[in-house]
């Protein structure tokens, strides 16, 4: 295929046959683009009088600015055209020298008096087009003029002409900045507009220009809280973020006085030993030594905040919810914050994109309030058709939420999440086992097992991570893990990844006192490839052969003399100064005598052990949503979130004056109408009329509405202040009282006797509060009309608790948190928990470490490894024989084995914890094994004919092990012997049934 002719270019002839010369091109609506007419022909069509050709020729040139086509050459036949007649000539002229009118300065001021024109131009849209255009030329000497236009459009009868205004102030404040007075001037004038159309782009302008205006905000606060819902998305997301800004300057914290309590939740609500010590006395001191604080209050004017975003948490607009949410996570009360999860998780269906924001900012939720999404983990499980991206995320919000309630549940996760082909993935599940058995000690001990089995995985990279998380926690118990270790000294020779090698020479110098014989036969190995290993290995490697040299200097002095004088060599100028340095702090010499009597001080100091934390731990200091929080890092233009002021500033602020004759002529009409136009329902002003014609007394409504509604959300003392400032102000909202009356009669009628304000539940008082700001909004409509007596009823707190269901992938679109019971957390180690965790496999059947469990014998199963065991190995075997003592049971073979250098004394079964159905019949207490013996006993299992599996406990004289035996189907079957005769007749017999 020939190249088409580039623009300019001469095709050389006509149109070919069967071409047209000006054809149509159906999918943009101008000519045919395929084979690029010449700019020659458009230029000609434009200075033609035939509005049609004129009308074509625009459309072509704004589908090729569309596709990315230049298009610039074109500006001075396409300016000519703009005291064109047409209508839609003159509109798509626009689009276009708003595009290019910045590029070619110099042309669009020999036709700004054209310009001028179209701001006089009967047609809105031209007026608008005119005014876009005139501000997109960015030149300073026409900055009167866009002034001037910009004052004349914010007066404008059109609120679309006064929407483009406001659009307008932020690119002239950009241009020169000094006439930033007369600019917010015209932001004051367009933020008192009384369209939902313009309260959008003003408040933008707002954000650009005077952000620290706070003032001029007052006035028009309780207009954009009614007006919010009915603004576009667009402005919806804006307005929030400026709210949640102004809330925190103007209101109070509404968790003040919790955040005396919040340093140590945990002493604060069960007490200590200490505490309980004390007396009661103790605890009149304690509470005296708090400071003064006066009960909380919540301002009116931040529930109308709360109360008229909450229903934007079910807008179509994923950046509206998570405006909505953030609004609520940094303004609302702990008890009220927790609304916003449904909405985020429903999120978590839309888009990749949208799922990475998303779980962005519930990562950093999930840190301070986990209790907030713990009925909803089962919609954070991992799918295998998420990218990489969304599962560390999700992999993330996982860690967060596990505590000893729900760990079995997330380590099972993590268990299927290691078999992934995604390596970058499975690192991240590696390294988030690490972080649970960190945050939750009772899980150390099986993480820790889990993990050390992975060491024998095929994949290097597992076994890598693997290793890197190991040698963190054996930093908390190093004196209890000796084997483990010994195994981590093993595994230098197959391991060839830099980290991980690194970390295990880390392991051995640090606690080198426990493989006292082991670690110079390591450092022997390590300085025959000292030249081929990558620097981090080569420093742990000096590292070693200094802490060596301080512990065992006899062993290990010429082996550290050989690897210093190769590391003196080395290229990177890192290692030669470790060496020098080395060198000259551990070998005494005349010169540094001094120092090397502080070696050991230098190289053995004890080390805390790491903490391992989430990513997403400091990220709350930016505010949720925003760029900077996505980025971690603060980006150009973010306005830092304001601290909670200590004392609440005044609120008459934000009180609305109502000018006298507009009251008189309200009580005018009020006496010439004998029956209202509309119903009750109906006769409420909505959200844009109240706000225009009286916020003062919209404001008492609303506030009355809540107070009334007893939805629950505020304290009975806030409810107290609602209703005595809606006292103060009912002269001035008659109207709205006489309403509010009828209503409140209306409800009493209605309600049963025994349905109070609090059978109600906080939604539905919520909307009905809220219906006369949204009373367009079908769904508020039906709440209103709906009786009390229809609504649903609180249960009954004497009422059992319904089980819990097993949560799993297949239950991922089930979005109903279950109901959770306060329950207080056990002061001893549960059996069914520690069962659940000590049964716990990390990895699957074809990865069983062939290392650390060798085959004993055909058929045996491990069930205590002897490293979990401390030396203590314990297999099992099914012998399919019906035990001697019950008939009923399965006998099992349990193989004992001590790889220790110490006896074992008092093995026994411990009290097991077992399903309904299942029995166990123990094996006698073994007094003793000795080192390197084996014995045998034999144990009574009755399955019940189901293959749940038997957990129970294998003690010794000082620990306890969890272990748990699952029988396959072929085990619960009985052997029957019988001739071919009768097999054929028992055949036809079950056959015939």
């Amino acid at each position: 295929m020939s190249a088409a002719p580039a623009y300019g270019e001469d095709k050389g002839g006509s149109a070919g046959p069967g071409e047209p010369e000006y054809g149509h091109d159906p999918a943009s609506g101008g000519i045919f683009s395929s084979d690029y007419k010449r700019h020659d022909d458009l230029k000609e069509m434009l200075d033609t009088n035939k509005d049609s050709l004129k009308l074509e020729a625009m459309k072509t040139i704004v589908a090729m600015i569309a596709r990315g086509k230049n298009a610039s050459d074109l500006f001075p036949a396409v300016v000519k055209n703009v005291a064109c007649k047409n209508i839609e000539v003159k509109k798509l002229v626009y689009v276009y020298l708003v595009r290019y009118a910045e590029e070619q300065q110099d042309l669009a001021l020999l036709s700004i008096s054209t310009f001028q024109r179209g701001l006089k131009d009967p047609n809105q849209l031209i007026r608008a087009s005119a005014l876009r255009v005139l501000s997109s030329i960015r030149v300073p000497i026409i900055v009167p003029i866009m002034m001037l236009a910009i004052k004349e459009a914010a007066s404008d009868m059109s609120p679309y002409v006064r929407k483009t205004a406001a659009h307008a102030i932020p690119k002239l404040y950009s241009l020169d900045s000094d006439q930033k007075d007369q600019l917010i001037e015209v932001i004051e004038k367009l933020l008192a507009d009384k369209t939902t159309l313009v309260a959008g782009s003003v408040v933008m302008a707002f954000e650009e220009v005077c952000p620290e205006r706070i003032d001029l905000i007052h006035k028009n606060y309780r207009k954009l809280c009614n007006l919010l819902i009915d603004v576009e998305e667009w402005g919806q997301v804006v307005i929030i973020s400026m709210l949640t800004r102004y809330a925190r300057t103007q209101f109070l914290s509404p968790t003040q006085n919790e955040s005396l309590l919040e340093e140590n939740p945990e002493k604060a609500f069960y007490g200590s030993e200490e505490d309980e010590a004390k007396g009661p006395g103790s605890e009149e001191a304690a509470t005296a030594a708090l400071p003064a604080r006066k009960p909380y209050v919540m301002d009116p004017d931040h529930r109308l905040l709360l109360r008229n975003t909450k229903p934007l948490l079910q807008s179509r607009s994923a950046a509206v919810v998570m405006a909505v949410a953030q609004l609520y996570f940094h303004l609302a009360p702990k008890a009220e914050v927790g609304v916003i999860a449904k909405a985020l998780v429903r999120l978590l269906r839309s888009h990749s994109e949208v799922q990475y924001v998303v779980l962005q900012n519930v990562a950093t939720m999930s840190i301070k309030r986990r209790g907030m999404f713990e009925p909803y983990l089962k919609s954070f499980y991992i799918r295998s058709t998420d990218p990489t991206q969304i599962k560390i995320l999700k992999l993330e919000v996982l860690t967060n939420l596990a505590n000893e309630t729900n760990t079995p549940t997330v380590l099972r996760e993590f268990q299927t999440y290691i078999r992934s082909m995604d390596k970058d993935f499975v690192a991240a599940t590696i390294q988030a086992i690490g972080r649970c058995a960190t945050n939750i000690g009772r899980v150390r001990d099986t993480c820790l097992n889990g993990l050390v089995q992975l060491l024998s995985n095929r994949d290097e990279l597992v076994v890598a991570e693997s290793v890197v998380v190991i040698k963190k926690l054996l930093q908390m118990q190093p004196a209890q893990h000796g084997e483990i270790i010994k195994h981590l000294a093993k595994l230098t020779d197959n391991i060839q990844v830099p980290m991980a090698r690194a970390s295990i020479l880390w392991l051995i110098g640090e606690y080198c006192e426990h493989v006292p014989k082991i670690a110079p036969d390591v450092l022997r190995k390590m300085a025959k490839s000292f030249t081929a290993e990558e620097d981090i290995v080569k420093l742990q490697i000096i590292n070693l052969a200094a802490k060596l040299y301080l512990t065992n200097s006899k062993q290990t002095k010429l082996l550290t003399q050989y690897v210093l004088s190769l590391a003196k060599y080395d290229q990177n100028y890192d290692i030669r100064d470790r060496a020098r340095f080395t060198r000259q702090l551990i070998v005494p010499s005349e010169q540094g005598g001094a120092l090397s009597r502080h070696a050991k001080k230098l190289f053995l100091a004890p080390k805390p052990a790491p903490v391992l934390e989430s990513s997403f731990k400091d990220r709350d200091h930016f505010q949720l949503g925003s760029l900077s929080h996505l980025l971690n890092a603060k980006a150009t233009g973010y306005q830092e979130l304001p601290d909670w002021p200590e004392e609440a500033p005044d609120p008459s602020v934000r009180n609305v004056e109502v000018p006298e004759w507009t009251k008189c002529s309200n009580r005018e009409k009020r006496k010439e109408k004998e029956k209202p136009f509309y119903s009750d329902s109906e006769g409420e002003s909505g959200p844009t009329e109240s706000a225009d014609s009286d916020p003062e007394s919209e404001s008492a409504s609303d506030s009355k509405s809540s107070s009334e509604s007893g939805s629950g959300e505020s304290s009975s003392e806030s409810d107290s202040e609602d209703q005595e400032e809606e006292k103060g102000r009912s002269s001035e909202s008659e109207q709205s009282e006489e309403e509010g009356e009828k209503r409140k009669m209306k409800k009493k009628k209605k309600v049963p006797e025994g349905q109070g304000e609090g059978s109600s539940s906080e939604e539905d008082s919520d909307s009905s509060s809220g219906s006369s700001e949204s009373e367009r909004t079908s769904e508020t409509e039906e709440e209103q009309v709906e009786p009390a007596s229809w609504r649903k009823k609180t249960p009954p707190s004497g009422k059992s608790a319904p089980v819990a269901k097993e949560i799993s992938l297949l239950d991922l679109e089930d979005f109903t948190p279950p109901s959770v019971q306060p329950v207080s957390p056990p002061t001893i180690v549960s059996t069914s928990l520690a069962t659940d965790l000590e049964g716990l496999t990390l990895t699957d059947s074809p990865l069983v470490p062939s290392l650390l469990s060798p085959v004993v014998g055909v058929g045996r199963q491990e069930l205590l490894h002897r490293v979990a065991g401390e030396g203590l190995a314990v297999d099992y075997t099914f012998s399919r024989q019906p035990f001697s003592g019950d008939p009923h049971m399965v006998s099992v073979h349990i193989h004992f084995s001590n790889s220790s250098d110490t006896p074992i004394k008092g093995l026994h079964v411990g009290t097991p914890k077992l399903p309904a159905g299942i029995s166990i019949q123990e094996f006698p207490e073994i007094e003793s094994l000795a080192p390197g013996e084996s014995v045998t006993a034999v144990m009574g299992i009755n399955f019940c004919d189901s293959t749940q599996a038997a957990n129970f406990q294998l003690c010794t004289q000082t620990r306890q092990f969890y272990v748990s035996i699952q029988p396959p189907v072929g085990e619960l079957m009985a052997p029957v012997f019988m001739s071919e005769n009768e097999f054929k007749k028992e055949q036809d017999l079950r056959g015939g049934r």
